[in-house]
Parts: structure tokens; sequence; C-alpha cells
């Protein structure tokens, strides 16, 4: 027996909602570099917004495939760096495992962070014992990032149109 699905824009509302909640009581500066969080207060701010894509979404567990993790690699470096502001590889696979249940090797997400490095994207800093990366070119980020969530939402939006004719 077919489970009756919300209707797709219900969800495209909620998802807005639950994206645009923390903008409109806070404003919030693309800028980077400016404040120096802990990594307590970067995982903390992780957690809430994973807490928002669950409560947006008719499910009870959002998990995601690690295939997707991978396709969109560059994509989730990008935002937790500018989360973090700067960090290491090792913070960044600590962040995968503990946000996505991804366990990506050393061999799949340093050479990501190379090639963003090469394409002026990241800036590296060498440090003692490791490699700190920040953003370099933040309105590259920034459509970058624009340009994937709404490729995702798009077919997303396709898909779960698609489900009542299943």
């Amino acid at each position: 027996m077919r489970e009756e699905t919300p209707n797709t824009e219900s969800v495209f509302d909620e998802l807005s909602r639950a994206a645009t909640a923390d903008s409109q009581s806070e404003s919030y500066d693309i800028s980077l570099g400016t404040t120096a969080e802990s990594a307590e207060d970067v995982e903390r701010e992780l957690d809430e917004l994973m807490e928002q894509v669950n409560a947006a979404l008719p499910t009870d567990d959002v998990q995601f495939d690690e295939a997707l993790i991978k396709e969109n690699l560059d994509e989730i470096l990008l935002l937790l760096i500018a989360l973090h502001e700067e960090t290491h590889g090792k913070e960044l696979l600590s962040d995968l495992t503990h946000l996505f249940g991804a366990q990506l090797s050393p061999g799949t997400v340093y050479p990501s962070l190379h090639d963003l490095e090469d394409e002026d994207v990241l800036s590296m800093h060498a440090k003692v014992r490791t490699k700190e990366y920040s953003i370099a070119d933040e309105e590259f980020v920034r459509a970058t990032v624009e340009r994937t969530m709404v490729q995702h939402l798009a077919f997303g939006l396709l898909l779960y149109a698609f489900l009542p004719r299943l």
C-alpha cells in the first residue's frame, strides 16, 4: 500500500522557511576570517543546520548516500571551510564523518583540496605539521554553491512530483 505523500509545494515552502528563518533574524556577512569560532561552535552550527533540514522534510531521518557526497565533495568542502574560516584536512574528514556518515579516505579529500587551491578558490597556509585551508574567492564559492543548490532542488522537486505516478 502506498503512503500518502505530502504536497510538493508544501515541502518546498517548508524548506524555504527553514533556509530563510535565520537570515530573517540575523544578517550574514559573506566576508570570512573576521571571527575565530571554536571547533565546538562550528560543530554545533552544523548540527543545527542538519536539524533544520531534517525538520523540513517529510521523513524521520535524512541520510546522504556516500556517492552523493563524493559527487558534491567540492561544494561540501567549500561550505565546511567557510564555516571554519580556516581548517585542515583532518578536521574536514572528521566533519564529513560526523555530518554525513561518510568514511572518505584522505586520498579522496586531499586531491579535491589541492585542485581547489590550484584553481585559486582556496588559499593554503603551511603550518608546522599541517596545512590550513581558507576561502580565497568568496564570489566563486557563493556562485558554485547556489548553482549546485538550484540543480539539486530542481531535480529533487522533479522526482517528488513524479512519486504519485508510481
